[in-house]
């Protein structure tokens, strides 16, 4: 399908599988709950488990997460766009219904981007998004990859060819030392080098 039929199945409030610049998602509107309730039944996946803000470009970021600042802000400027998702501070508890049982903290993502896959961001701006793959199965390269359960549970499919096909690395700043919860397409030691030269 094309990516109008995403950017209208988001905005109603319906799910769409869409690219990344990683792995193909299954992504809802993030700023109402029931949508993003549609995708945690979808992939039959645990509400308290968190599930991603992806934004458009850094700009975004910080409008839909006013209080990403002083070192949340550096630490994201440093690693965004790319192939991570950071968890971070979130003192406001937004976005309750992607949180999962941390409302203090919520994991966030710049894609770095192009062709279907910035065309759907950038006309919705922000989506809340996990891998479009069964509870515990492989993440899907390719739309072929994507669960049948999931491709009908979605209104529309945007189809960008094969991706990459290895997940993003997740890394958390909300301690006092970084944590990786889980290696992706990117080394986290890279990463982290990164964050402690723009921190000093």
């Amino acid at each position: 399908m094309s990516v109008d039929a995403a950017v209208a199945a988001l905005r109603s409030g319906k799910l769409a599988v869409v690219p990344t610049d990683t792995v193909y998602g299954l992504a809802a509107n993030p700023y109402l709950e029931a949508p993003v309730r549609r995708l945690y039944r979808a992939k039959s996946r645990d509400e308290s488990q968190p599930t991603a803000l992806v934004a458009s470009d850094l700009t975004m970021l910080f409008e839909c997460v006013p209080e990403l600042r002083g070192r949340a802000g550096v630490i994201a400027r440093a690693l965004l766009p790319g192939p991570y998702t950071l968890v971070l501070p979130n003192p406001a508890r937004r976005y309750r219904w992607l949180t999962g049982s941390t409302p203090d903290a919520i994991g966030v993502r710049v894609p770095d981007v192009t062709g279907p896959a910035w065309e759907v961001l950038d006309r919705v701006g922000a989506y809340a998004a996990s891998s479009a793959n069964a509870r515990g199965g492989p993440d899907p390269r390719s739309l072929a990859d994507v669960p049948e359960e999931i491709r009908a549970a979605a209104e529309a499919l945007v189809d960008a060819g094969e991706l990459p096909g290895t997940a993003s690395t997740v890394l958390d700043f909300t301690g006092p030392e970084p944590r990786v919860i889980r290696e992706g397409a990117a080394p986290s030691a890279e990463a982290l080098e990164r964050v402690r030269g723009a921190l000093e």
